[in-house]
């Protein structure tokens, strides 16, 4: 099944090119990311009807300060998805929701927002930190209802 632009649903481990809401930035009152960047789809639920809800946590080239608090994109997963050569982090302490598509998902150069998708085994690792977030406090900034 396909929606917003004819696109596939997004799926667990899919990079998308999305404008990220930090958490900070929700909390000084921006409604809007500032930055379109690439972000990770943790979760894709259905809801009521055929609406569907996507948590995504965003990739960054700031290092964390705390190495709990992300988990490094390998420079091999980066140059498959077509990303640029600088390190990076995936965040698991925060993510974003939504509805898709949404208006903050962004179009990359295919005419998708798709950049691909990370290996099922660092999509475990992601998963398992978000979930270890979850049980601790994890900041989920509602966006596009």
């Amino acid at each position: 099944m396909k929606r917003g632009g004819g696109w596939p649903i997004p799926q667990p481990g899919d990079v998308l090119s999305y404008a990220y809401l930090w958490a900070r930035e929700a909390d000084a009152g921006q409604e809007d990311g500032l930055k379109d960047r690439p972000s990770v789809v943790v979760l894709a639920t259905q809801e009521t009807g055929d609406r569907l809800r996507v948590l995504v946590a965003p990739v960054t080239h700031r290092p964390p300060e705390r190495p709990e608090d992300a988990i490094e994109l390998p420079p091999l997963v980066k140059r498959d998805l077509g990303l640029d050569r600088a390190r990076s982090w995936i965040v698991t302490r925060e993510v974003n929701s939504f509805r898709w598509p949404g208006p903050d998902v962004r179009v990359i150069d295919d005419g998708t927002p798709f950049y691909g998708a990370i290996p099922d085994w660092l999509f475990l690792r992601v998963r398992a930190s978000v979930g270890t977030w979850a049980g601790r406090g994890i900041r989920v900034v509602g966006r596009s209802e």
